[in-house]
């Protein structure tokens, strides 16, 4: 098995210190508020955005692991398998998530993950920290696209490695 880092690229760590603390900032003010009109009605509003950044948080990408049969995306508390198997074709193509839209997602708190569409690669599955270091995975019936710090290194691997 092979590890490859997912280092953070300056969108991600410009985006992520941006929303932490505007959702820092919005609990603050609610916090604020709750205590000097003891209302607790704004409570949920007063935790709903540090919730949200725990959750994100959970979903960060720390890395990816090429093993035997599958690859593997290390989450904060769990990995997610994308099998080797069927594996079409793997390329380095810098900047693929460019003019990307997120369908379904998240577009930057800690990574960029999710359902995303474009007109170059159609309807994908990112797991993505490195806007720039990307690398597309084909496959029958969808495409994913990773961030590995060394994506030559990471396709060179793959590619080596056998199915």
């Amino acid at each position: 098995m092979k590890n490859f880092e997912a280092r953070w690229g300056w969108a991600l760590i410009a985006m992520s210190i941006f929303a932490t603390a505007l959702c820092i900032g919005i609990s603050g003010v609610l916090g604020i508020r709750i205590l000097e009109s003891r209302d607790m009605r704004w409570l949920l509003a007063c935790v709903l955005p540090l919730t949200m950044v725990a959750v994100c948080a959970l979903f960060t990408v720390r890395g990816y692991t090429i093993a035997p049969d599958a690859i593997y995306v290390q989450r904060l508390l769990w990995a997610t398998r994308l099998p080797t198997d069927g594996l079409q074709s793997v390329t380095f193509e810098p900047n693929a998530m460019r003019w990307s839209l997120r369908t379904m997602g998240n577009g930057g708190l800690f990574s960029f993950t999710g359902r995303y569409w474009s007109r170059a690669l159609g309807s994908y599955r990112a797991f993505v920290t490195d806007l720039k270091r990307t690398v597309v995975l084909r496959y029958p019936n969808q495409t994913v696209v990773l961030s590995p710090a060394l994506p030559e290194k990471f396709v060179h691997e793959l590619a080596s490695t056998p199915v």
